[in-house]
């Protein structure tokens, strides 16, 4: 196996990552900045309600498309399997 393979591989991995948390920290960071807004107007501090909907975003992200976030990673790890296997 020579580097520019090996590169592929890493390029391949950071990208699936990248796919994978993507749409996690996105929305999360689109919730804290609203909820940063909110608390600013408001002059509400209270630190428990920008981590609880931070969370209940997440988690919701992950109900919804952690089917398509397996499938990616499993195609990749077979990918992976099949370049050992050759």
């Amino acid at each position: 196996m020579d580097t520019s393979k090996v590169m592929d591989i890493l390029r391949d991995a950071v990208l699936v990552a990248i796919k994978l948390a993507g749409p996690m920290l996105i929305l999360s960071m689109l919730v804290g900045v609203v909820v940063a807004v909110f608390q600013a107007v408001t002059q509400i501090h209270e630190q428990t309600i920008s981590f609880m909907l931070k969370l209940v975003v997440v988690v919701t992200v992950l109900l919804v498309g952690g089917g398509w976030m397996l499938e990616t990673l499993q195609d990749y790890t077979r990918a992976l399997f099949e370049l050992m296997a050759g």
